[in-house]
Formats: C-alpha cells, sequence, structure tokens
C-alpha cells in the first residue's frame, strides 16, 4: 500500500477532528436547540437543524468535517473517498432538507435543493461506510496484525454495521411507520444520529489516540 507524503501527525489530526465534529454534532444541535426554546424536544432530524437557532453549528460543523475528509491523504483509495465524502458532506450543509422534511428519500415532489440534499446525504454514509468494511480494517503489515488492531477492526465493522442501519432507518422510517409514530418517534432523527455517532466513533478510533501500537 503506497502511503502519500502526509505526515504521520497531520494524518492522526484529521482522523481525530473528524471523530470529535462527527460524535458531537448530534448533540450540540439537540441540546443547543432544546436550550434555546426551553424544551426538551428532539428535533425532526439533525439536518432541521438548520431552520433552528443552531443553524450555524449545524453548518459549520458539516463544512468543517468535508474540509478535514478533502485535506486527509493516506493512501490513494482513502484520498479518492476522503475527498468524495468531503465534498459530499458540504454539499449537505449548503444545500438544506426541505423545511420540516422527515425523510431521506428523494421523489420528483421533492425542491431542488431537497433532492441535492438527499443524494448527497446518502452519498456521504456510504462512502463513509465504505472506509469502516473496508479501508480502515486493512494492515500496514498484515501477517503480524497486532491484538489491538484486531480489536479496533471489530469497531470499524460495528460501526460501518451501525452507519447502514441507521442510514435504512432515517431512509425507509418515515415510509413505513404511521404518521403519528413518526411524529413521535423521529426515526429520521435516530437514524442519522446513529450514522454520525458511528462514523465518528470509527474515525476516532482510526487516530490510534487510545490504546496506540505500529498499527495504523
Amino acid at each position: 500500500m503506497a502511503h502519500t507524503s502526509q505526515d504521520s501527525t497531520t494524518v492522526r489530526r484529521l482522523r481525530q477532528g473528524v471523530g470529535i465534529v462527527g460524535m458531537a454534532l448530534p448533540f450540540a444541535v439537540t441540546i443547543g436547540n432544546a436550550v434555546q426554546v426551553k424544551q426538551a424536544v428532539l428535533l425532526s432530524s439533525i439536518s432541521g437543524a438548520y431552520y433552528t437557532g443552531m443553524r450555524d453549528v449545524f453548518v459549520g460543523s458539516l463544512c468543517a468535517i468535508g474540509v478535514f475528509l478533502i485535506c486527509y491523504r493516506y493512501a490513494r483509495p482513502d484520498d479518492i473517498l476522503g475527498t468524495i465524502a468531503g465534498f459530499a458532506a458540504i454539499v449537505v450543509a449548503l444545500f438544506p432538507t426541505t423545511a420540516h422534511d422527515d425523510q431521506l428519500l428523494v421523489s420528483t415532489a421533492d425542491t431542488p435543493k431537497g433532492v441535492v440534499h438527499g443524494v448527497a446525504a446518502i452519498i456521504l454514509f456510504l462512502v463513509l461506510a465504505i472506509f469502516c468494511f473496508f479501508i480502515f480494517p486493512r494492515s500496514i503489515h498484515p501477517q503480524a496484525m497486532t491484538a489491538r488492531k484486531k480489536a479496533r477492526n471489530i469497531t470499524y465493522y460495528i460501526c460501518g454495521i451501525l452507519i447502514v442501519l441507521g442510514l435504512a432507518t432515517a431512509a425507509f422510517g418515515s415510509k413505513l411507520l404511521p404518521a403519528d409514530i413518526v411524529s413521535s418517534v423521529r426515526p429520521m432523527f435516530w437514524g442519522e444520529s446513529i450514522a454520525v455517532l458511528a462514523f465518528g466513533v470509527a474515525w476516532f478510533a482510526k487516530s490510534n489516540t487510545f490504546l496506540p501500537d505500529i498499527e495504523s
């Protein structure tokens, strides 16, 4: 596996940045909105934060993740996929979902901005799932994979599964569940939150911050 010239410290910090912002985003927009409206209420979706007082946090966080991913350089597959995911994250931020929309699947009835938002969101989550299933589990020294590397690989696979399940929950929850259940359970919010948290955990684990060893 050929590596680029980006130094290991920069690679680690970019991974940390993606992980920390990803893990913090669902909590930041939810708690921040609750404080502002003075009521413990769930958003219809994380993307719906665009239409609340947490708009700047939502847009800024996704743009930060996007920049981190675009700047991320490791091996060529990482570079390509990171750039795709980075641009998708920025598009999700700059092309907001339709106000009060609670579904991820797009249709001809959606506004152009809503269609772009939905397609970019799906691309973002699917690419991040690919990182978890195929990119992160690789080993520089596959013949001598450490126990810690094997443990982190399990984390990546679990996070990948959670991203897919979260995406499915967000995409199909509002389509299959009755309207009253959708209104109370908020499947879009929980699906997006699970997926965002999962990719945040995966990237933070990949930063080798805790239990570090020679495997990256």
